[in-house]
């Protein structure tokens, strides 16, 4: 059942009408009122209730899809989105961060080969373009949804991982057992479409897009431990970067 959201739009405010219902229907969500998976009135219904014009309804309701807190599926409709993770700008797994929200990640290992002759990832752990690196990509869930597909190079040292490791921790704690320790890394946050074979992983629509993020990961003595290649849900996954004036 659709639930009809109270709110109010008060035409004498400087305030633009759109920004009045996106603040309410955002309001909404984080308390509560409006529930993950809950669908999400249509935006014809919504204009004729509150006497709004579809342009202004379809715009709040856009920036809420933009926000990551509705998710427009085509057959169903909008609804409202499971919670977003935020990665902040700090050194981490999503393994962690996933744990640190109490969303039970769980992964998916796709490939692990140990013999893998890749050179751009080569020349990215600065070792020789025929080294055989060891490939890891794995499908990383929330719950029971799929997040994330994150595809990982690492040098030969790290052979003797497992799916078993990989599927039970992430992939830092796995570094950290073996004496290495990631300090500093340097990444490119993008968006692009998915591919044919990622939507399907990911359980994406045709339209959705992916936020990516490749990393290059250094331990303190500058030497490069990780290469990393990942792509997220844009509707379930953000990153929080803090600035600062110079």
């Amino acid at each position: 059942m659709v639930a009809q959201l109270e709110v109010t739009i008060d035409r004498n405010s400087p305030v633009p009408l759109y920004h009045q219902l996106s603040e309410q229907m955002t309001a909404a969500i984080s308390d509560g009122r409006l529930r993950p998976g809950d669908p999400f009135e249509n935006e014809l219904s919504l204009a004729e209730r509150l006497g709004l014009s579809r342009p202004t309804v379809r715009r709040a309701i856009s920036e809420l899809v933009v926000q990551g807190l509705l998710v427009r599926r085509r057959g169903i409709g909008t609804t409202v989105a499971n919670s977003v993770v935020h990665r902040r700008d700090e050194l981490t797994s999503l393994h962690d961060d996933l744990a640190r929200a109490g969303r039970s990640p769980r992964t998916e290992v796709l490939t692990l080969d140990a013999n893998c002759v890749d050179e751009p990832a080569a020349g990215a752990l600065q070792v020789p373009p025929e080294t055989p690196l060891v490939f890891v990509e794995r499908l990383r869930f929330a719950g029971d949804e799929p997040l994330a597909i994150l595809a990982n190079w690492l040098p030969p040292q790290f052979a003797d991982l497992t799916r078993a490791d990989l599927e039970s921790d992430g992939l830092y704690n796995l570094l950290h057992q073996r004496s290495v320790r990631p300090v500093v890394a340097h990444q490119t946050i993008g968006a692009r479409s998915a591919t044919g074979r990622e939507r399907r992983l990911l359980g994406m629509g045709t339209s959705q897009p992916l936020l990516t993020m490749s990393r290059h990961a250094y331990d303190a003595d500058g030497r490069p431990v990780e290469f990393g290649d990942h792509c997220y849900r844009a509707d379930l996954y953000a990153f929080d970067i803090t600035v600062h004036e110079r």
